[in-house]
């Protein structure tokens, strides 16, 4: 890959009172790429995420981002850096409107935090950046309805909102369409294809039309181990991850 990278995962090992998760993960993500990890349930997917961000530290090798062993960093700090996560449970504010939990998160970033003196509404300049983030994710027409009003592909597309109010460089999307119907599926994967274009995404994701239609680069996590990593066609056609993780799907 040409590319500069803006991720590096160097000998990522992890393991928990003895029992290894991942053992000796090794893979980059360029400036611009969506780079999908794909694996069976157990493979160790959600550890490598969690290792990544900062909620874990590893037990040995070393996480660089921008060039910069952020190894030691916490998660707080490796946001403020740049990088952004998205879970797998929605994870919004169910009472507040769209705009007011897009409105929370470009607050928080810019250091701002809630003035009894002055309400946060009366901002044009905040407003006008969240009102964008709301376009972008395409729930500009939602913007003063009640999270906990909207429908579920709506609510996953309005986290996504939320992580962009950080303005990341990099994302960690985990299973983005998970509990999506079909045509939910759909939308998003046009959503995550739009917002990212500008923006390194790291995806997590078992549904592999979502994977193979939005991944520049797949790696295949088998039990703490690489087992593959590729352009989709490569993944696709490769034995060895078809054996381990495809060939039930494909079948």
């Amino acid at each position: 890959m040409t590319e500069q990278a803006i991720l590096q995962i160097m000998d990522i090992r992890k393991d928990f009172s003895g029992l290894e998760v991942l053992t000796s993960v090794n893979f980059t993500v360029g400036a611009n790429e969506r780079f999908a990890v794909i694996g069976p349930n157990g493979a160790g997917k959600t550890t490598l995420f969690n290792v990544i961000s900062g909620k874990f530290p590893a037990t040995s090798g070393a996480v660089l981002f921008k060039g910069r062993d952020i190894s030691s960093q916490s998660a707080y700090r490796r946001a403020r850096m740049g990088m952004a996560r998205s879970f797998q449970i929605t994870n919004i504010f169910q009472q507040l409107s769209a705009l007011d939990n897009v409105l929370a998160g470009v607050r928080s970033h810019q250091g701002l935090r809630y003035n009894l003196l002055r309400r946060p509404h009366h901002d044009q300049r905040l407003i006008e950046l969240s009102e964008a983030i709301l376009e972008r994710i395409g729930l500009q027409d939602y913007r003063d309805v009640p999270a906990q009003e909207l429908a579920y592909g709506q609510q996953r597309a309005l986290e996504l909102g939320v992580t962009l109010s950080c303005d990341p460089e990099l994302i960690l999307l985990d299973e983005p369409t998970a509990g999506m119907s079909r045509k939910e599926t759909e939308d998003a994967i046009q959503m995550i294809s739009r917002v990212t274009r500008d923006i390194a995404c790291v995806i997590i994701e078992h549904d592999m039309n979502v994977v193979f239609t939005l991944a520049d680069r797949i790696s295949v996590l088998h039990y703490g181990v690489i087992l593959a990593c590729g352009a989709p066609d490569e993944i696709r056609c490769d034995q060895k991850v078809k054996d381990a993780y495809l060939g039930e799907d494909e079948s």
